[in-house]
């Protein structure tokens, strides 16, 4: 794909992961690194970041036009991929990964792959815990819900006062961005940042840092080409949890 334009892949299998949470699977397998995403064509409707779940699938919650035209898809159908694109994570040794409903995307890879992992799962209910069988037969899965209809009551972060962070080597995060502001000063309060790797999510319309829709405050780094995986210490004085930008480029609260 060095030519920048989407190749076509076609659909091979369609999962149905939560109420609105689907996993797409392709015919091509992607050489990729765990944390890498691709930009995901819905030809006639927008072109979209997703994370890689798997080599060969993404997985999409449906949110908007784009996401909709995409879960609504069926085995059969084409849909165009760029990529993949930007970094991925860097696994060393004993690891925790905390995520957060479909932030459980980028991370599903590295309960999978890597060994000795402990994986902190979190969701608004039991019904949207995504991956919880899949990852259970690989390795140690904590969960919490926010309504407490399964595991810890209450928001993943707070599974971390159970954790000894000192055991691990590297701390890998993805989620909403809220929740991962929250893991971030635990994390900077517990001096664990250095171990520390986020995965952050913006609006890109190019994928490759020309737009620059995807930089964040304050030093105008692009998460689609300086990241989208940042340790923490680059991010922790950056917009994150803290505001974000629409697809004109203003500020929300």
């Amino acid at each position: 794909m060095s030519d920048g334009l989407p190749i076509p892949v076609i659909i091979t299998r369609m999962v149905q992961e939560s109420p609105n949470v689907t996993t797409i699977y392709f015919d091509q397998e992607l050489s990729s690194l765990p944390g890498q995403f691709v930009m995901v064509w819905a030809v006639g409707i927008d072109e979209i970041p997703m994370a890689l779940s798997y080599p060969n699938a993404i997985t999409v919650q449906r949110v908007g036009d784009a996401t909709t035209a995409l879960v609504t898809k069926k085995p059969g159908d084409k849909i165009g991929i760029r990529g993949p694109f930007g970094n991925g994570f860097a696994i060393h040794g004993k690891t925790l990964a905390i995520a957060g409903g479909v932030g459980m995307a980028p991370l599903l890879r590295v309960g999978l792959e890597y060994p000795d992992v402990t994986f902190l799962l979190g969701a608004r209910t039991a019904e949207e815990l995504i991956f919880y069988d899949v990852l259970s037969s690989a390795c140690d899965v904590r969960i919490a819900t926010d309504d407490g209809s399964a595991g810890y009551h209450g928001y993943v972060a707070g599974l971390l006062s159970e954790i000894n962070l000192d055991e691990y080597e590297t701390i890998v995060v993805c989620g909403p961005d809220l929740m991962m502001r929250s893991i971030l000063d635990i994390l900077e309060n517990r001096n664990a940042l250095e171990k520390s790797q986020f995965s952050m999510h913006r609006y890109m319309k190019c994928g490759v840092g020309l737009c620059g829709s995807c930089c964040i405050d304050p030093d105008g780094v692009c998460v689609c080409k300086d990241g989208p995986i940042f340790t923490g210490h680059m991010i922790i004085k950056s917009e994150l949890g803290k505001y974000h930008r629409n697809a004109a480029g203003l500020k929300e609260i």
